[in-house]
């Protein structure tokens, strides 16, 4: 009878100590991060730009220079995207189309990507500061590495076609501002 007594108090130590250990797949986790976050890819847990998402998902960033900013876009799977948004390519459709067409030097690597990301992978947005992957990870460092030169060609190709340059508006867009008090008077011509 001692020997189970002795057999139960070991079981409820050990316990919590084995909830603690990570299992397969965050070990595998683990690995893809730590191998994509020497490439230079700032990773994150984050709210995703999709509508009516709880929680947080995985975010793969590769921000753009800072002197040479990118475009203003969001691309979304099908499978989490409304039939409303206009369709793009493979599979994805536009949320935030970009204000300017992407330079056609860009357009190789996205659809390229888009081909050939895994079906977890359901959004990706450039901002003026990064490029940025939403995905549940489902791959291995190995496998994800493949994908690596066709962001880095992107983020070459899209660094400095910022949608709105200095701040400035799109063209066809300006406004005249009245310069002078009898401009002002004169009112918009």
């Amino acid at each position: 009878m001692e020997w189970l007594i002795i057999i139960a108090i070991s079981m409820f130590v050990i316990a919590p100590v084995m909830w603690l250990k990570p299992s397969p797949r965050q070990r595998r986790q683990q690995t893809l991060r730590t191998q994509i976050a020497k490439q230079g890819v700032i990773i994150k847990l984050e709210k995703p730009p999709l509508h009516h998402f709880k929680g947080t998902m995985p975010a793969y960033r590769w921000h753009y220079p800072q002197p040479a900013p990118g475009p203003d876009f969001l691309l979304v799977r099908d499978s989490n995207a409304s039939e409303a948004l206009a369709p793009y390519y493979a599979g994805w459709r536009w949320r935030i189309a970009p204000l300017r067409p992407l330079p056609g030097n860009a357009e190789i690597p996205l659809k390229a990507l888009l081909e050939r990301l895994p079906q977890d992978a359901l959004v990706i947005q450039s901002t003026p500061y990064a490029l940025t992957l939403w995905w549940w990870e489902s791959q291995t460092a190995e496998r994800f590495t493949t994908y690596l030169p066709e962001f880095k060609q992107l983020i070459d190709t899209l660094q400095g076609h910022v949608d709105r340059p200095n701040g400035q508006p799109l063209k066809g867009t300006e406004q005249t501002v009245p310069t002078s008090k009898s401009d002002h008077e004169a009112g918009p011509s």
